[in-house]
C-alpha cells in the first residue's frame, strides 16, 4: 500500500510558462531548454509531469516544446510520453526543436530578430564555417534597426549561448576581432548583471583583473549561502538547467568559505561539468 497523499515537497519549476491568446482563446506556451539530454529523469517523463501540472493548475489548452540547444542532444527524444495498458492509455505530446537542425540563414533573412541570439547554435550556410557563421549572426545584429543598448544585449546573448558549440575562447576572439567587445562590456545589461554576481569570466578574458575584483567583492559583500548561490547560477548559465542538482546537496554541506570561493572559481573556468565534478572531488 502507498501512501495517497502527494506532497509537493520539491519545486519543480518550468523553464518558460506564457499565457497567450490565439484566435480570441487563453492559452498556455510551454518551453523547457536543454543543452544536453536528461539523464537521471527522462525528458518524456519530466514534460508529461510539467503538462499535467499545467493543466491542473491553469485548466487551459498548452503548447509545450523542448529545444534542445547543444548540437546533437535530443536526438532520442521522440516528443512523446505514452503508456499503453488498455483501458489505461495515457499519451502526452509535445514538440521537439533542435536548434543545430535549423537553417539559420533562414532566420536571419526571415526578419526574426529574437531568435538572432540562438542563431550561431543554428545549421549554417553550406560552405560557411563556425567561425564565419558566428561573425556573420554578429554583423546581422549590428544591421538590426534597433537602439543600440538592445542590440549589445542580443550580442551579450549571443556570446553567452555561443560558448554552447563554441570554445570560449574562439567566442571572446572572434568579438574582440571584429570590435564588438567593448560595447558587450560596457553597455550589455546582461555583463552588468554577470560582473555583480562575480561570474563573467564565461564573456570575456581581457577584463581578468575586473573579474577578480567582481568575485572578491561579491564574497565580500555575501555570505556562504550567497557564494553557494553564485555557484549554481554559474552551472545553470554554463551548462544546462539541472547541473546545480547533481551537485546541490555536496555543495551545501560545505562549511569552509574559502572552499566555497575555490569551487565559484573553478565554476567559471571549467569546460565541462565531468571536470567540474573531478574538481569537486579534489577538494573533498
Amino acid at each position: 500500500m502507498l501512501e495517497t497523499e502527494q506532497p509537493t515537497v520539491e519545486a519543480r519549476r518550468a523553464d518558460s510558462l506564457i499565457l497567450v491568446r490565439i484566435e480570441g482563446k487563453d492559452a498556455l506556451i510551454h518551453c523547457e531548454f536543454q543543452t544536453a539530454d536528461s539523464t537521471d529523469t527522462p525528458m518524456s517523463h519530466r514534460m508529461a509531469g510539467y503538462i499535467g501540472r499545467a493543466i491542473e493548475r491553469y485548466g487551459l489548452p498548452i503548447f509545450s516544446f523542448v529545444i534542445y540547444l547543444r548540437p546533437g542532444a535530443g536526438r532520442r527524444d521522440k516528443g512523446y510520453y505514452i503508456q499503453e495498458l488498455p483501458g489505461h492509455e495515457v499519451l502526452v505530446k509535445y514538440k521537439v526543436i533542435r536548434l543545430s537542425e535549423i537553417d539559420g540563414q533562414a532566420i536571419i533573412e526571415g526578419g526574426h530578430p529574437g531568435l538572432l541570439p540562438f542563431a550561431p547554435l543554428m545549421k549554417p550556410p553550406s560552405g560557411v564555417s563556425a567561425d564565419a557563421w558566428l561573425r556573420q549572426c554578429l554583423h546581422a545584429t549590428e544591421a538590426l534597426p534597433l537602439d543600440a543598448s538592445t542590440k549589445v544585449d542580443m550580442m551579450a546573448g549571443m556570446a553567452i549561448l555561443g560558448g554552447i558549440s563554441y570554445e570560449l575562447s574562439t567566442v571572446r576572439r572572434i568579438i574582440s576581432q571584429e570590435g564588438f567587445m567593448d560595447a558587450i562590456m560596457r553597455e550589455s545589461s546582461f555583463a552588468q548583471y554577470l560582473t555583480q554576481q562575480g561570474i563573467d569570466r564565461g564573456i570575456e578574458q581581457g577584463i581578468e583583473q575586473g573579474i577578480e575584483q567582481g568575485i572578491e567583492q561579491g564574497l565580500e559583500r555575501g555570505s556562504r549561502e550567497s557564494t553557494i548561490e553564485a555557484i549554481f547560477d554559474v552551472l545553470e548559465v554554463r551548462f544546462d538547467a539541472d547541473a546545480p542538482g547533481q551537485f546541490a546537496a555536496r555543495i551545501a554541506a560545505i562549511a569552509d568559505l574559502q572552499r566555497l570561493k575555490q569551487l565559484l572559481r573553478e565554476a567559471v573556468q571549467v569546460d565541462n561539468l565531468d571536470a567540474f565534478q573531478h574538481a569537486l572531488d579534489a577538494e573533498a
